[in-house]
């Protein structure tokens, strides 16, 4: 069986190798194709918005992606540069029946990505997307004359979302020393200026992207930096953002890391006691630092736990009627403010609650207490049978019982590698590395291919 074109979160690959023009350009043909058929477009000239972020690749993709649309006669809107989160704002705000993000989000630099948004900015189901795969290369009618879709570059895109974002937050950020570390990435612009308007003193760090320094030992997935900027211009909190600006982490005053885990305790709390947490429910992924979850329940806080990725987090807020959720990563998700995760949108939350109540972020961080968590990645396995083999289980039952209600252990089969992932968190790290080496070598022999 081939490969699902479409993962987790757009089509993804290297640049010019696995994502080419010509995959970019016949990928934007079927989605105009897909979508005006499921009568999108009814009555009126479709529009589409396109963003990108700064990789060199980005700017060959999007020449691509704006030919495909307008061959197929949709109006387009060039955004330029803009975060993912931007490109799904506009997408709503401005009444666009599809919105395009190129970018590979925290990869580095030689990947790149497609990724589709519905009208009002929202990402495309698993049946969409599987209808566009399925309309790829097809023979098709080809517009003429003034039926080809006209391109225009937008002007006011940065404002409309910046505008946003200020209008968002609860309260100002005066007197706040703020290093904010962009990735190179596509918030350089958006982030420190936010932040700006809001009152806070801000230091920019990996600001300057040249199209091939994105995420280069910068960003939520190198926090080096970062740490030794806030400590040495004696700053109160750094935030770390990726590539797109869909995810967000922080350090304290100190250089110590604040995960995701953390943020979504602290705005938890602040929205539960300003009465805009709905069903006092946040909701997270299985991979959550169990340390989260006690900290919820101790806070009185439910907690609704789905499998890992943003989509699932989405799909249970939008189900439960919830309004706040996230994961581990960073990607937090504020459905009163936007549809997708949006990493300058957390930052702002954050300290907007670090000026209200004008607490430290190391003491708002404590408010949960981090497990320590060991991951074991074990390739060349049968992962189908790791929830149903009884050697396996047995060993995961036992493990369980050890640690009791002070740990836990998670057993997770990778969606793309024949690999199992053992997660296992415990009061010390010493027993949570020796309870996942043990279970590593029970899944290696048990499941062996």
């Amino acid at each position: 069986m081939a490969r699902r074109l479409f993962g987790t979160d757009g089509v993804r690959g290297l640049a010019n190798v696995d994502l080419t023009a010509e995959l970019a350009l016949d990928l934007s043909v079927a989605a105009a194709h897909v979508l005006g058929e499921a009568g999108a477009f009814e009555g009126h000239r479709p529009r589409a918005v396109v963003g990108r972020d700064p990789r060199a690749s980005g700017e060959f993709l999007e020449a691509a992606v704006v030919a495909g649309l307008a061959s197929a006669g949709v109006d387009v809107v060039k955004l330029g540069v803009l975060p993912t989160p931007a490109v799904a704002h506009l997408t709503g705000s401005t009444g666009a029946d599809l919105g395009v993000m190129l970018s590979a989000s925290h990869n580095p630099m030689p990947d790149n990505g497609i990724k589709f948004l519905a009208r009002g900015g929202i990402k495309l189901d698993d049946r969409i997307e599987d209808a566009i795969e399925a309309h790829l290369a097809e023979e098709w009618q080809r517009p003429t004359g003034a039926a080809v879709g006209r391109v225009i570059d937008d002007g006011q895109g940065l404002e409309t979302y910046v505008s946003h974002l200020v209008r968002s937050a609860p309260n100002r950020f005066d007197g706040l020393k703020v290093v904010v570390d962009c990735a190179n990435g596509a918030a350089y612009q958006t982030a420190p200026e936010a932040m700006r308007r809001l009152g806070a003193e801000v230091i920019t760090y990996a600001a300057k992207p040249d199209g091939l320094n994105i995420n280069l030992d910068c960003g939520s997935t190198h926090m080096e930096g970062l740490r030794r900027e806030v400590v040495g211009h004696g700053a109160d909190v750094g935030i770390a953002l990726d590539g797109d600006a869909d995810r967000c982490l922080a350090v304290d005053h100190t250089g110590q890391l604040v995960d995701g885990d953390q943020i979504l305790a602290v705005l938890a709390l602040s929205m539960r006691d300003s009465g805009t947490l709905s069903n006092d429910t946040v909701v997270a992924t299985v991979m959550s630092n169990l340390g989260f979850v006690q900290a919820m329940v101790r806070e009185q806080i439910a907690v609704e736990q789905t499998k890992v990725g943003d989509r699932y987090v989405l799909e249970a807020m939008k189900a439960g009627g919830h309004k706040l959720g996230g994961e581990q990563s960073g990607h937090v998700i504020l459905s009163d403010h936007a549809t997708t995760g949006d990493g300058t949108l957390t930052a702002l939350m954050l300290l907007a609650r670090i000026a209200q109540t004008g607490k430290s972020l190391q003491d708002l961080a404590a408010v949960m207490v981090r497990l320590p968590q060991v991951l074991i990645n074990v390739p060349n396995v049968d992962k189908t049978s790791a929830g149903t083999n009884a050697e396996v289980q047995s060993a995961v039952a036992a493990a369980t019982a050890r640690l009791g209600d002070t740990g836990r252990v998670l057993l997770r089969p990778s969606g793309t590698e024949p690999l199992v992932r053992v997660m296992v968190e415990a009061e010390s790290a010493d027993t949570a590395q020796e309870v996942a080496e043990e279970l590593a070598t029970v899944v290696a022999t048990a499941l062996k291919l």
